[in-house]
């Protein structure tokens, strides 16, 4: 009888990983910035069908790159676990972070999951603070990891090139026609030769501060992203 093949729990790891990630590189980066009144998501997406960026709950706003299909199950989920949660309890008990958990358990229970692939997702989950300094953006790997979003952050595709843009060019404060556009020209950096993306290949949304509705989720159609955009 012949011995089992063993492969180590690092290489393993190791492969569930690079799997992962080859799949998320295949796709658009996405962007989240945080300007003077709100906080704005900016991905390329020429689909008007198959959004990146969608509304979790009142404050909270929640974007994605990889397979539609596996980060829509998890959005899905999102809305009725927040949905759930604030009519068991309160609307001031939904929070980004608590959400943020939910999804970091579920991402990093499939990734050590044997029996299944782990997910080609990115996420960011971002809920409006009262102010400013109150705003908190996370962003979720595939293995469950989290990571605090200070003023951008930017996923999927490649994006070395973007991250350096934004760090070179980014200032706090900015008004959301100046962080549309930075974000613009930043995720056009994803390749050798700069490009601009037209506005309509944008998706671009905001949760924005100034609203007086208590929902702050606002999709910003083409007209007006190419009106920010000069």
């Amino acid at each position: 009888m012949t011995a089992p093949f063993y492969v180590s729990p690092e290489q393993v790891m190791k492969d569930r990983a690079d799997f992962a990630r080859k799949g998320i590189a295949r796709g658009r980066s996405v962007a989240v910035v945080q300007y003077a009144d709100g906080i704005v998501f900016v991905a390329e997406n020429p689909s008007q069908a198959l959004h990146k960026i969608s509304e979790i709950y009142d404050r909270i706003g929640f974007a994605a790159v990889g397979r539609y299909n596996e980060f829509e199950n998890l959005r899905i989920a999102g809305v009725r676990l927040a949905d759930l949660r604030g009519y068991s309890y309160d609307r001031r008990d939904v929070t980004g972070r608590g959400l943020a958990n939910a999804y970091a358990q579920t991402l990093g229970t499939i990734f050590s999951a044997s029996g299944e692939k782990p997910y080609e997702v990115e996420l960011f989950v971002a809920e409006l603070g009262e102010r400013p300094e109150a705003d908190q953006v996370y962003r979720l790997t595939y293995d469950g990891s989290v990571a605090d979003v200070k003023g951008w952050g930017v996923m999927g595709g490649t994006t070395e090139p973007v991250e350096q843009w934004f760090t070179e060019h980014y200032t706090p404060g900015l008004d959301l026609a100046g962080a549309i556009s930075l974000a613009r020209t930043a995720l056009g950096h994803d390749a050798a030769a700069p490009r601009a993306i037209p506005a309509e290949s944008l998706e671009v949304a905001v949760l924005d501060r100034t609203r007086t509705q208590q929902r702050k989720f606002k999709r910003l159609a083409d007209p007006v992203v190419a009106e920010a955009l000069g």
